[in-house]
């Protein structure tokens, strides 16, 4: 049932509602945005509702026979300290144990006859839980969530039980080495803080965390200000506030004294190499520190990540590719694949590359990327500008294919914004990024700036890190 979230891959296309930027069309630009405009004027409007306790109600109608409904919460590892770390995500796997008036096996026969489906995941900033069900469902769907947040028993025995399973999890993330590599690259871009800690906390927390631990993260955390009911598919506005007022009207209460300010992490360029020889393949991910998602940046940044873009061997023609490092890679044979990675927290965020290389190409694929980071700094092309953007634009698209998906963006955008950004406002923002812009932003955090590095594997071949500090500012060939 749950999600472990990698800090990587899935860029979330959500944008600064909180700046705004006044942006000039010119003639063609403009007309072109009145024609998405006009294309999708039949998208759902999201209607959103407070209720008194401050929880928002959000949702969008398309009609569909089935909806997805659920619990967006603006708490995550972020909130935790070392004592606690891992309470989050240990919350969440209890979240399926039992209610006080469900069993574990009532509530799991229940969902089965409705043929719904329930899952939760745990994030560095968020908590969800949702299900996806017949719209005819929705009533039942919410009574279900509202249960288990707000009623579960978390009785000793299951929180034993649960204990082994999250480090039979752990033992299993510790084989994927992308999430291990993301966890490091964490850890030492904001080490001694709050980020730089894994969602599922150290073995010695799993091991020590209790009831009590459980029951103190939901009275502090779990309140109606930091809780977004999100709904997507055939769902009524109007029914799902009333079931909204209902089932939590009179339980989420405010907090009690001032709500827990967010812990501020400072990011620092330094790596952690762990070199292993016996393994096949070096695995490496370099980020420089970026920007929260309400930052006016942020959209040049997705698109100087979409502009590097990613690439496997099994693409086959990587010299014909529309990313310029892609057709570097296929052609020097330099590395098994890559992935540009753009992650955004409230208030900082890491862009950079997860690259996957023979131990004797790592030092020349990283020149490589360096050379192509500062390339776009300073020389990246309009048609190269052009191509990405309606890139960006069509993956922001493609992401929306489902109530599942389109529920997720509701729910995201609620707690990063208080509003979900309409798709018009969003091609418009994409389409105001020229060349000049990427070379003006990219310069500002990417051009001499200090990297954080992680890397594992037979990784003799990587130059220390003064040498790659170095190569952020200047490149010999």
């Amino acid at each position: 049932m749950a999600a472990v979230a990698a800090a990587g891959f899935t860029e979330k296309f959500l944008v600064g509602g909180a700046t705004r930027r006044s942006l000039y069309f010119g003639g063609n630009r403009l007309r072109s945005t009145q024609a998405a405009t006009q294309v999708v004027l039949n998208v759902p409007e999201t209607r959103v509702t407070r209720l008194e306790n401050g929880l928002r109600v959000a949702s969008e109608d398309s009609g569909l026979s089935t909806c997805t409904v659920g619990l967006w919460i603006d708490a995550g590892s972020r909130y935790e300290n070392e004592k606690n770390n891992g309470t989050a995500h240990f919350l969440e796997h209890m979240a399926f144990k039992g209610t006080k008036k469900r069993s574990q096996l009532d509530l799991e026969l229940e969902i089965e006859n409705m043929g719904a489906h329930l899952n939760a995941y745990t994030s560095r900033e968020q908590t969800v839980y949702y299900a996806k069900a017949f719209s005819k469902d929705l009533p039942r769907a919410v009574e279900i969530l509202a249960d288990i947040i707000q009623n579960s028993t978390l009785g000793e025995a299951e929180i034993e039980r649960e204990r082994g399973v999250i480090l039979r999890e752990m033992q299993e993330v510790e084989t994927n080495l992308q999430e291990v590599v993301f966890d490091y690259l964490h850890a030492t871009a904001y080490q001694n803080t709050a980020l730089g800690r894994t969602i599922l906390g150290p073995t010695e927390n799993i091991k020590s965390i209790n009831r009590k631990d459980l029951v103190d993260y939901i009275t502090t955390h779990y309140k109606g200000p930091r809780i977004v009911l999100a709904a997507a598919g055939g769902v009524s506005h109007d029914e799902l506030v009333e079931l909204a007022k209902f089932h939590f009207g009179n339980t989420l209460s405010t907090h009690r004294g001032e709500i827990p300010a967010l812990p501020p992490c400072k990011f620092t360029g330094s790596e952690i190499r762990v070199r292993d020889d016996k393994m096949p393949l070096a695995h490496l991910a370099v980020a420089v520190e970026a920007v929260g998602w309400a930052h006016p940046d942020t959209i040049c940044l997705m698109v100087a990540n979409t502009l590097i873009g990613n690439w496997d061997r099994s693409f086959g023609g990587g010299m014909n590719l529309s990313s310029k490092l892609a057709q570097l890679t296929c052609h020097g044979n330099l590395c098994h694949s890559f992935q540009s990675f753009n992650t955004s927290y409230t208030d900082t965020g890491l862009w950079g590359i997860y690259m996957v290389c023979e131990p004797a190409t790592v030092a020349d694929m990283l020149h490589t990327v360096q050379k192509e980071w500062i390339r776009l700094c300073t020389s990246v092309t309009e048609s190269e500008v052009a191509r990405a953007k309606n890139l960006l634009k069509t993956n922001m698209l493609l992401q929306l294919d489902g109530s599942t998906p389109i529920c997720e963006d509701i729910g995201r955008q609620m707690l990063c914004y208080n509003r979900r950004i309409p798709i018009p406002e969003l091609e418009a923002r994409v389409d105001a990024v020229n060349a000049e812009t990427i070379r003006e932003v990219c310069t500002k955090y990417i051009y001499d700036k200090s990297p954080a590095i992680a890397a594992v594997g037979p990784i003799e071949q990587l130059p220390d890190f003064n040498r790659i500090r170095s190569n952020m500012c200047w490149l010999r060939d």
